[in-house]
């Protein structure tokens, strides 16, 4: 049987939390953002793509989670 279960609620909240992290971190450390953002700019790609593919994965974890526990 299936369940009524609606994934946009969880989508919306997925997105607020990662706006309200995000905007935290720039409105608290506004400096220390800046300084990340130019270390950030002189890694390698193959640096940057690593990491935004362990995070996509870490987030298609926790999403995968979150969901089969709703």
């Amino acid at each position: 049987m299936f369940s009524s279960f609606s994934p946009l609620p969880l989508f919306l909240a997925a997105f607020g939390l990662w706006f309200l992290l995000e905007g935290l971190a720039y409105a608290v450390a506004p400096d220390a953002m800046k300084r990340f953002l130019e270390w950030a700019s002189r890694l390698p790609v193959p640096d940057i793509r690593s990491a935004g593919l362990w995070t996509a994965a870490l987030g298609a974890l926790l999403f995968y989670v979150a969901v089969r526990l709703i």
